[in-house]
């Protein structure tokens, strides 16, 4: 019992000792913190992170349409507090996260926290506007939009992915007129393509009926229109006017120079066959009107009662010229069949069969030259539909076209019409 009532003792002893030096620990505690927060700076004072986002700039809003040789007006945020450290003539525009080089405002006015600029195609920035513009979908469409300097990183913005801004690639009047003026030469063509000679076959027509397609001029249609949209197109999204590229200029020339060398081919052998047809009328008109002379001259001799030697040698005489005139005759109407061409052959029969055939049927020199300018001209237009630009054709290649041009103007000399 006593050594209970001296473990209790013990004890308590030991509590009362650990509660005091628990509380004297607390008391120096709170006496020192007082100490070390005498200083107000952290209270006051915002951090530096606080300061960073409160001045960083941001835009908040753009006047104008974004579009090539326009004007935009934009207002950004804390613009003043930016360009007070910062050099804001550098400033260029960024669509879809990629700096539009060159692009620098044309105006600032840091204080009413507005900046514009002109968006114009330059060396620096040509290949984005390619990127932006080339292989459009429709008259315009959406992309991200801020401003920032080429170096850096771009300004916050409210035109990010989730509210973007529409670009616009051809404007919608221009857009209209030229597609108008595209259409109505275009339907123009057409209707006099079907209607007259504009790519026929020169020469007289049969009554009724048309001239075939001619496989040259029908080339060189087809190379004026490609160049021909392809040039108002590109005009219609860039502005540019100087878009025509030397080996298009080739490639060109290669496509007239077919044209005018199967011309020649045909004028002369027109010439030839009308000069021709022209001396064997007029032999056949005389050898008509002699063989009837010739028939009465045999009939009075052969009338007389009596023949001398003299009036038998004349009779055979006559009857072999007879015979003669006869015979020439039937070889002169022979010609004549052979010069003057069946009615099949003077009139069209499609475009197709009338390019691609000529008189002793279909000719692979004539879809040589008909497959490789439907190649080349696949390739233009999937270049000007993505770079918005006329391609550029190696020499390797116009030499190809060069080849097939001159192997179809060759073999047009034996073609028969």
């Amino acid at each position: 019992m006593k050594k209970t009532t001296r473990l209790s003792i013990a004890v308590l002893m030991f509590s009362a000792i650990a509660i005091s030096f628990v509380v004297h620990s607390r008391a120096q505690t709170s006496t020192s913190t007082p100490a070390n927060n005498g200083s107000p700076a952290p209270v006051t004072s915002p951090s530096p992170s606080a300061v960073t986002v409160a001045t960083h700039p941001k835009v908040t809003g753009i006047e104008g349409h974004l579009e090539l040789d326009s004007i935009i007006k934009v207002e950004v945020a804390n613009f003043s507090e930016w360009a007070a450290t910062h050099d804001a003539t550098k400033l260029v525009p960024f669509l879809n996260g990629r700096a539009v080089r060159g692009g620098y405002p044309n105006e600032l006015h840091p204080d009413s926290r507005r900046l514009s600029f002109h968006l114009l195609i330059t060396p620096e920035n040509k290949h984005l506007w390619i990127d932006l513009l080339g292989g459009p979908h429709g008259l315009s469409h959406p992309v991200t939009f801020t401003v920032g300097l080429e170096t850096e990183s771009p300004f916050d913005t409210i035109y990010d992915q989730s509210n973007p801004l529409p670009l616009t690639v051809i404007s919608p009047p221009y857009g209209v007129i030229g597609l108008l003026i595209i259409a109505f030469t275009l339907v123009l063509f057409i209707w006099l393509a079907r209607t007259t000679n504009l790519i026929r076959e020169a020469g007289t027509a049969i009554p009724g009926k048309l001239r075939p397609y001619n496989l040259g001029r029908t080339q060189m249609a087809f190379w004026f229109f490609l160049v021909y949209v392809s040039y108002v197109v590109i005009w219609l999204v860039t502005s540019a006017l100087d878009t025509i590229t030397p080996s298009l200029l080739g490639l060109m020339g290669i496509s007239a120079g077919t044209a005018l060398g199967e011309a020649l081919i045909d004028s002369g052998k027109d010439t030839a066959q009308a000069s021709q047809l022209q001396d064997l009328t007029a032999e056949k008109q005389s050898l008509e009107q002699g063989i009837p002379e010739l028939q009465s001259q045999i009939g009075a001799v052969n009338s007389k009662p009596t023949l001398t030697t003299e009036d038998t040698a004349n009779r055979d005489s006559l009857n072999r010229q007879l015979q003669d005139s006869r015979m020439r005759l039937a070889q002169v109407n022979q010609q004549l069949q052979g010069i003057i061409p069946p009615s099949t052959a003077g009139h069209s029969q499609g475009l197709l069969r009338d390019i691609l055939r000529d008189g002793s049927g279909y000719s692979f020199h004539r879809f040589q030259i008909f497959a490789w300018t439907i190649v080349l001209g696949i390739i233009f237009l999937s270049a000007v539909y993505n770079s918005l630009a006329m391609p550029e054709f190696s020499t390797t290649l116009l030499g190809l076209m060069g080849i097939s041009s001159g192997t179809y103007i060759g073999f047009k000399f034996p073609e028969q019409k």
